[in-house]
């Protein structure tokens, strides 16, 4: 045999600490055709630095679409499927880097993902330069060994082969086509070269993670085996691999024989439906008087197919897909939303969801029995959804299975007449959805009777829009684009019904509350800066307790939310507010003369402006302002102490009643703001921010100018006449 090898690689990614899917860092692969050996490269590295840990990191792999995961241990939505992904653990201790590999034989071709991410995130606010994270690093390579010439099984052909030693197996590969109801394959004439009893087996299918449900025939001391397969996948390639159980010099002969048994669909015309689908989507057109409108061909063909409906193992029902955005989908049956059911055979729905980025949403199946159509009281409606291949023998203990999957089942009956069903993340294949009604005393007392079974079926990115409290994200890995929902208020959960840690309505409101009035905290300082006449300042602080209280009333992530404007617009200009509040306050302690505190001013906040325009989040676009407003303080404050030959400010009063306390709210604010934050206590810690900030400003603007007086009403509002007082000396008097 001839092997090809070949090298897949990505660029590495930076992992993130899990609280959300978007959180998980996803790689994508495709496998080729006739692999016979899949090794992933899994490279793992963190930083140098004093900061970096000891680390565990997890690995998620899924064929067929993304894995679905749950670190954190929450709910998923009622009527959602689940399964387990299969997952490793890599360490990173002493070793600033670990390499891992992961070897699948026979893997099946397609879409393989892998998902890595960190342990669960501790909450922690961190701000934007104040500490450096570690990096931890993440890389995949795919390495794929494949046969350039593996043998093909013809149906209904003996086909002979040779096993050459046990480390050598047989690949050899058969297509199955569609509508095949049943695959046999028979082991004949097994032989060895040793003249013992022959021992060979069989491994039919290829290895699916999580889940692989690879079949196995085991020969010895037999010459002929088989094993039969029901409902093997339609339109693929079945891999098949014999392996010699006798000795190592030993070689075995054996002749495979593959047969089909086909299964005989039925289904109203073709022409019919694409008269339907043509009507639905153009309407009727007048004058057309053919075949297509006439009701007595519509009468004729629905009596042939309920006369035939006994020698048909299915009923196919024409399906239209509707492609309506990224990864949204609705279906829509061309005879009506209603399907009629029976027990002579299953009737069959196709939902194709093989385009290569379906797999990246949830698919949603409802179905509803509509209860006068059902005569038997007893009788029960029980459907299974699969992929690759519908199930074609339901029954009431069906456990809904397929050759190499297992589906879904669901069932409906007059005391239950919805059924729900949520896929998330749906391997890429055609998917079938299988009806079929079953009566408890057996099916003869159900072969006159009928049921009507409306069916819903759509793909949506994220189920239910993530309800109330969370906000469907559209994420992208190269050019794939699967969603995620990030949930807010404490919700928690695959589509944010987790109700464990969620915040009630009262405790919402109490947040809103005290992240927005806590900024009335400004007033006192307002009123401070307006009597001793800094109207400037205090303008700047009433800007910026006016859009502090309305951004964090649009920023809240539960049902307390009011936006007067657009959410950017709001946290933009809060920023501004504040770090332009402290470059002003700094300035104004200086005393500078006034023409040059003024330009600082303008220039300074039109600096500001920019700085958070392009890093919004930056510590220095905070830090930067306040350490060059305290070198012009310090400086002006040692030029007015030089000057006077005395300590500036002179009195101690000053720094023991305004100074100092001033200084020290500073202080602790920025220490709150900086450390003790989470995403818990965000609400009430800086709440305290904003009150210790706007009290520290009240304490720390210098007094008025001695040469203007207080604010005096009576004299600052004149009428007509003026007295103008000359202040002049009189140097000389003229007689």
């Amino acid at each position: 045999s001839l092997y090809v090898s070949e090298y897949f690689s990505q660029s590495a990614q930076k992992l993130s600490f899990y609280s959300w899917y978007g959180n998980a860092k996803l790689f994508h692969f495709r496998v080729p055709e006739d692999t016979v050996l899949l090794r992933w490269l899994l490279q793992a590295s963190r930083g140098k630095g004093p900061e970096c840990t000891n680390m565990e990191i997890t690995v998620h792999f899924r064929y067929g679409a993304p894995p679905v995961i749950n670190p954190l241990g929450t709910d998923f939505p009622a009527n959602a499927t689940v399964r387990p992904s299969y997952s490793i653990s890599i360490t990173l201790s002493s070793a600033v880097q670990n390499t891992t590999f992961v070897n699948v034989t026979t893997p099946a071709a397609g879409d393989w993902f892998i998902a890595a991410h960190l342990p669960e995130a501790a909450g922690r606010i961190e701000v934007k330069g104040f500490s450096t994270p570690c990096p931890y690093m993440f890389q995949a390579d795919m390495f794929v060994l494949r046969l350039a010439d593996m043998p093909v099984l013809e149906p209904g052909v003996a086909v002979p082969q040779t096993v050459v030693s046990p480390a050598k197996p047989l690949h050899v590969k058969v297509f199955i086509p569609k509508h095949t109801a049943v695959m046999r394959l028979e082991l004949r004439n097994c032989v060895t070269s040793v003249q013992r009893a022959c021992a060979v087996r069989a491994v039919l299918g290829s290895i699916t993670l999580p889940q692989s449900f690879q079949r196995i025939i085991t020969c010895v001391g037999k010459v002929n085996c088989s094993l039969a397969l029901d409902s093997p996948p339609w339109e693929k390639w079945l891999q098949i691999m014999v392996e010699s159980l006798g000795a190592a010099n030993a070689s075995v002969s054996v002749e495979l024989l593959a047969s089909f048994r086909a299964c005989r669909p039925g289904s109203t015309s073709s022409f019919l439906n694409f008269s339907s689908l043509n009507q639905s989507q153009t309407g009727p057109r007048p004058g057309n008087s053919g075949a297509a409108g006439s009701p007595t061909l519509s009468t004729r063909e629905a009596s042939r197919n309920v006369s035939d409906q006994r020698s048909f193992c299915l009923q196919n029902q024409p399906v239209v897909r509707e492609d309506l955005d990224v990864v949204s989908v609705r279906y829509r049956l061309l005879n009506g939303p209603s399907v009629p059911v029976n027990s002579l055979s299953p009737t069959l729905l196709l939902l194709n969801l093989n385009t290569g980025m379906d797999s990246g949403g949830s698919l949603v199946l409802n179905l509803l029995l509509n209860k006068t159509s059902l005569s038997l009281a007893n009788a029960t409606v029980v459907a299974c959804v699969s992929a690759a291949s519908p199930v074609l023998s339901l029954n009431a203990t069906h456990n809904c299975s397929t050759a190499f999957f297992q589906g879904y089942p669901l069932r409906v009956s007059t005391s239950s007449q919805e059924a729900t069903l949520i896929v998330l993340y749906p391997q890429t294949d055609d998917w079938f959805l299988s009806l079929r009604l079953v009566c408890p005393k057996g099916q003869g007392e159900c072969n006159a009777a009928e049921a009507k079974v409306t069916v819903f079926a759509y793909l949506t990115p994220c189920f239910n829009d993530c309800g109330p409290y969370g906000q469907c994200s559209l994420l992208r890995r190269h050019g794939y684009l699967y969603a995620g929902c990030s949930c807010k208020a404490g919700w928690g959960g695959w589509s944010c019904t987790d109700v464990s840690k969620a915040q009630s309505v009262s405790a919402q409101n109490l947040a809103t509350l005290l992240l927005t009035l806590s900024n009335l905290m400004f007033l006192p300082a307002i009123a401070v800066a307006v009597y001793r006449y800094y109207l400037v300042e205090a303008s700047v602080y009433t800007y910026t307790m006016f859009f502090s209280t309305f951004y964090h009333a649009c920023d809240q992530p539960g049902v307390a939310v009011m936006c007067i404007m657009n959410y950017d617009t709001l946290q933009y200009c809060d920023f501004l507010g504040s770090v332009v509040s402290i470059w002003v306050t700094i300035l104004c302690m200086s005393r500078v003369k006034k023409i040059l505190k003024y330009v600082l001013f303008v220039l300074g906040t039109l600096l500001i402006a920019m700085s958070l325009q392009l890093d919004r989040r930056g510590v220095w676009n905070m830090m930067g302002p306040c350490l060059f407003a305290l070198v012009i303080l310090i400086a002006a404050w040692v030029y007015h102490g030089a000057k006077r030959r005395h300590c500036y400010p002179p009195s101690w009063k000053r720094w023991v009643f305004y100074l100092l306390p001033g200084i020290t709210l500073a202080f602790i604010a920025i220490s709150v703001y900086a450390f003790m934050e989470t995403n818990e206590n965000y609400y009430y810690t800086h709440s305290i921010w904003h009150v210790l900030v706007a009290s520290s400003v009240a304490f720390l603007l210098p007094p008025r100018d001695k040469h203007k007086k207080p604010w005096a009403w009576s004299q600052k509002l004149t009428c007509r006449y003026q007295i103008c007082q000359n202040d002049r000396e009189e140097l000389y008097a003229v007689t």
